[in-house]
């Protein structure tokens, strides 16, 4: 087993924000900076031996998935270094040879801990035995696992109705977890079955549901590369999915042009230059984006509502060259309503909603009327306003008129952001299953699955704060930094009798705590998973419902860790007994036996696990994709016709949107660098365009205090203060800001949530700007 260091003193990370620096942004992504970062990060973490041995397993056919964004690979082979820098971030994080043992909880206390930037505690290696909070106590203490299962076990059963507990899920966790994790909360009572897909992609599930019948995009990769127009809207794939632009550029190789929407200009959608090949190191890359529409922060709906009324007249001059006709007829319900809603669309009003220009509107709409397979492509950009789910269906629409679903090289394609967060929506970690699937649960287990509806992420914030939800668990992730209005978050798990958090490193969940907490280590995907049946493998799902294997290679960080699905059995065990009718015992053991359940629950699963030893594993069933069925309330394809939403700007104030730096993934920061967009050493920056600083009276470099302002249930005015961020020029849209998250997820308030998918509008907040007083 190869050593771990155990330090005599803490890790200690650079986290001198007063060493903030701001340059000219970069207009491109990946390429040798990309790979010398990658290596350095790696090295560091893991040391030479170490990195070598895991990237090199990194998204292969026998090694593990990465730990990082949810895009899927290619069918076929592999090349020798199927990552990007951002994979290998997420990989040396994991794998890191620091560790945090008991002893670094006896030298640190809660308190002290707490004080502690984010970077700071993720610096500090991996958890390597369980430990305790009691109630009264300054730190952590060691816990046996037995213990633990009990301490949990005993505070369950204590509460007056089993939805008074709340089970989180992070995005990362296998399928074979989520299902075993999903079967004990039904199996204890209960569906408040939060997850991260709550604050995420949600509104993409809810509009897509109600527009083609299932919540999930209805490309493939292959399909992407096919395309002869790809729409970018909402989406930084250079940060966020930067494997994704190896396939842009394939694309571009066989002619597709791209249309980026989004409100900064991005590097990786300018330009990419791609490290194994010779153009990528020595020559100028690829150009990304022929098209860049800069939009205002809230305008895709007017954006894609516009398109919509200019490609109806499209076709008005060219009778059938423009609107699929017979699909609309023999695929499609509502579109004579749609079509008389978008012919009265109010071509001004797009362009004060978008900021962009009548002629840019013309040329995308060209574009769009020329194509003859589109895919369009959107993120969290997207999803986290008001009018998500509109937005959304309004692309749904333009697709849909044009028939460009059901058909090789078009389709709607939301790309997800946490690795299994689509697999784990498939296997049941969802508050709302439908009643087939809790049907043959209940049959294949002889349980009885509860009915009533659970809890979200928001209302299970909301419950906790209100003391009705008294006992809080966490299948990876980290709530009260993911979470928006951070104080009432934080204050909510605090009134929790018991908190559990199942982990891989240290992070500020742990310091947010109920009366009592636990943190339970548990392996990660890179790691070695044995049980009483041998080695054990785990599956995901990607992007594109493409689900195959995953085989951890690394000795876990000590004897005390344990799997997810250990944990959750073993805690099944203790909490139910040994007289409940699911194989616990059987599921800890052997793997293949929780995929035979799979198989006869989840539709679409049968032989699951012959089918997902396949070289490329196996692809899920998407009727609307693979036959043009469409399983709505019509049995048909939706339009819809939302009226038209944007955001309008106040005067004195702007509209900020939260994003990630260039060195974090989702609340993992890996450095205090943003090298794409031109900032080093800090993260509590806020980019605002020039000529909104000088209607401010501010300068670049200022400091200032971010206050969200917004108006309650109530009608009363409130607000949400950030302080402290240094003012950073930036070609922003006129009105609109953007600043890093999870520093700017104080100013979201709870109750600010999009309309049907109740997801954080966490890309729409009102802000001012106040100057700091000592600020020149």
């Amino acid at each position: 087993m190869p050593t771990r260091r155990h330090p005599d003193h803490d890790i200690d990370a650079d986290i001198d924000e007063g060493a903030l620096t701001v340059t000219d942004r970069e207009h491109e992504a990946a390429g040798v900076p990309a790979v010398m970062v990658s290596l350095r990060r790696g090295l560091e973490s893991m040391g030479p031996l170490r990195t070598a041995a895991t990237l090199a397993k990194l998204n292969q056919r026998h090694g593990f998935d990465c730990p990082g964004c949810a895009w899927p690979e290619e069918h076929g082979g592999r090349k020798l270094a199927e990552f990007c820098e951002n994979g290998a971030k997420a990989v040396a994080e994991e794998a890191t040879t620091r560790v945090v043992t008991p002893e670094f909880f006896a030298r640190h206390s809660v308190a002290e801990l707490a004080d502690k930037p984010e970077y700071w505690l993720s610096q500090q290696g991996r958890l390597t035995h369980p430990v305790v909070l009691r109630p009264g106590e300054a730190h952590y203490r060691p816990i046996s696992w037995d213990e633990a299962y009990r301490l949990i076990a005993d505070e369950l059963r204590a509460l007056d109705d089993p939805n008074e507990a709340v089970f989180y899920t992070s995005g990362r966790t296998s399928n074979e977890a989520a299902f075993v994790y999903q079967l004990l909360v039904r199996s204890f009572g209960t569906n408040n079955l939060p997850d991260c897909s709550n604050m995420c992609h949600e509104s993409s599930g809810t509009a897509l549901t109600e527009s083609i019948g299932i919540g999930k995009g209805s490309v493939t990769v292959e399909d992407l590369v096919l395309a002869d127009l790809i729409v970018i809207a909402g989406q930084n794939p250079g940060t966020n999915h930067p494997r994704m632009l190896s396939i842009l550029e394939k694309a571009k190789g066989r002619g597709a042009q791209i249309i980026a929407v989004n409100p900064l200009p991005e590097a990786g959608l300018m330009r990419f230059k791609d490290p194994q090949k010779v153009h990528g190191v020595i020559g100028d890359g690829v150009p990304i984006a022929d098209e860049f529409v800069q939009i205002r922060l809230g305008g895709d709906m007017a954006l894609f509502a516009g398109l919509g009324r200019l490609l109806l007249e499209a076709d008005d001059r060219a009778p059938g060259t423009v609107v699929d006709r017979d699909f609309v007829a023999a695929h499609s319900a509502g579109f004579a309503d749609y079509e008389r809603r978008t012919r009265a669309v109010d071509l001004t009003e797009v362009a004060e909603a978008t900021g962009i220009d009548r002629a840019q509107l013309e040329r995308v709409a060209a574009k769009m009327a020329g194509a003859r397979r589109i895919v369009v492509c959107w993120a969290m950009g997207l999803t986290q306003h008001k009018h998500a789910v509109p937005t959304i269906s309004e692309i749904s629409n333009v697709l849909l008129m044009r028939g460009m679903i059901g058909k090789p090289g078009a389709g709607l394609c939301p790309v997800r952001g946490h690795s299994n967060v689509q697999g784990d929506r498939t296997m049941g970690i969802w508050e709302k299953m439908p009643e087939t699937f809790l049907t043959a649960l209940d049959d294949r287990f002889g349980i009885s699955s509860p009915r009533k509806h659970g809890l979200d992420t928001v209302d299970a914030i909301r419950a906790m704060r209100d003391g009705k939800a008294k006992v809080f668990m966490a299948m990876g992730g980290n709530f009260a930094s993911a979470t928006p209005d951070t104080v009432v978050t934080e204050a909510a798990l605090r009134k929790c009798a018991l908190t559990v958090q199942v982990s891989t490193k240290l992070n500020r969940s742990h310091l947010v705590h109920g009366h009592t907490a636990l943190i339970l280590p548990s392996l990660g995907r890179t790691d070695r998973d044995v049980q009483a049946g041998g080695k054990q493998q785990v599956s995901v799902e990607d992007s594109m419902s493409m689900v195959h294997l995953s085989r951890g290679s690394l000795h876990p960080p000590s004897d005390q860790v344990r799997s997810e699905v250990s944990i959750v059995c073993q805690l099944a065990r203790t909490l139910l007994g040994p007289g409940h009718p699911v194989p616990w015992e059987q599921f800890n053991a052997d793997y293949d036996t929780i995929r035979d359940a799979i198989a006869a629950v989840v539709p679409g699963c049968a032989d699951y696990n012959r089918r997902v030893r396949e070289p490329d594993g196996f692809q899920l069933p998407h009727p609307p994709r693979d036959s043009r069925d469409f399983p709505t309330t019509t049995g048909k394809a939706n339009f819809s016709t939302y009226p038209i939403e944007w955001v309008p700007v106040p005067s004195g104030r702007l509209v900020l949107q939260t994003l990630r730096s260039h060195d974090q993934y989702n609340t993992t920061i890996y450095g205090l660098d943003d090298r794409y967009r031109g900032v080093k050493g800090g993260r509590r920056v806020v980019f605002v365009n020039p000529a909104d600083l000088e209607a401010l009276g501010l300068t670049d470099g200022d400091r200032v205090d971010l206050v969200s302002e917004f108006t309650d249930a109530d009608g009363r005015t409130q607000e949400r203060r950030a302080d402290d961020f240094a003012v950073v020029s930036y070609s922003t849209p006129v009105g609109n800001a953007a600043a890093y998250y999870p520093e700017t997820n104080p100013l979201v308030p709870l109750d600010h949530t999009a309309a049907k998918s109740n997801t954080p509008v966490s890309k729409a907040v009102v802000i001012r700007l106040e100057r700091r007083p000592w600020a020149g």
